[in-house]
């Protein structure tokens, strides 16, 4: 199978694992629910989105790829140090916290998976500067 392919399939199961986990962050009320967060996630997600299906195979592409790759890593790092899962965790007393926890893990794979993709991808593409 075309790296490539691999690259959109696993960038585009990343962003649907983190809008699920926002949606869910934010019944849980680990996130406030306001307009500000509504626009954040949109607009994140759009321009990841437009890397992802617009820019693909292209330098700008698999930089907002690698950098948003990068930054869903942080999401699991966050709640295993307590917000969420572990000691200080409010997660204990509500429901569905097999599909929280598995959305961290989940997320984690496949944000490293799709950065070390991203990153072969970039350095692959030839590197010459524009020619006059």
């Amino acid at each position: 199978m075309n790296r490539n392919l691999i690259l959109t399939i696993t960038s585009l199961l990343l962003v649907l694992l983190l809008t699920f986990h926002l949606a869910d962050d934010i019944v849980r009320g680990f996130e406030p629910g306001g307009l500000s967060n509504l626009v954040g996630g949109v607009l994140i997600t759009v321009v990841w989105l437009y890397g992802i299906l617009v820019l693909a195979e292209r330098r700008s592409g698999y930089i907002i790829m690698l950098l948003a790759s990068l930054f869903s890593l942080v999401v699991p790092v966050i709640h295993m140090k307590g917000r969420g899962v572990g000691v200080t965790s409010r997660l204990g007393n509500t429901s569905g916290h097999f599909f929280f926890v598995w959305t961290l893990l989940a997320i984690g794979v496949l944000g490293l998976f799709s950065a070390i993709l991203s990153a072969h991808g970039l350095w692959n593409l030839p590197w010459r500067r524009g020619q006059s």
